[in-house]
């Protein structure tokens, strides 16, 4: 399909013709980025990576033999170490220990 005509409707609405949301799997919903070139516009599908990320890092955590609980674990780990080294330990451990006095 090289090119074809479509019709702003009430509140904006275009319709993309079928061939096109086919060939590209575009359905109800997804979301397409635009961009003005000067009065020419460029529809492109925005990528979802999250699902992929998300496959992927279920992926290695298999791969390495980790639970899911192994893993909040170590990020919980990770972002306190990572508090401590931009914070410093007073406040780290403020944090962690409710006020005596409150």
């Amino acid at each position: 399909m090289r090119g074809a005509a479509v019709q702003v409707r009430d509140r904006g609405v275009i319709t993309l013709p079928k061939p096109l949301r086919e060939r590209y799997g575009l359905g109800t919903g997804d979301v397409l980025d635009i961009v003005d070139l000067d009065g020419v516009f460029v529809l492109s599908p925005r990528a979802s990576v999250v699902p992929e990320l998300a496959a992927e890092i279920e992926r290695l955590r298999v791969e390495a033999g980790l639970s899911t609980e192994d893993l909040l674990e170590s990020l919980r780990a990770e972002r306190e170490r990572a508090t401590r080294e931009r914070y410093g330990d007073t406040l780290v451990d403020g944090l962690a220990t409710p006020d005596a006095e409150g």
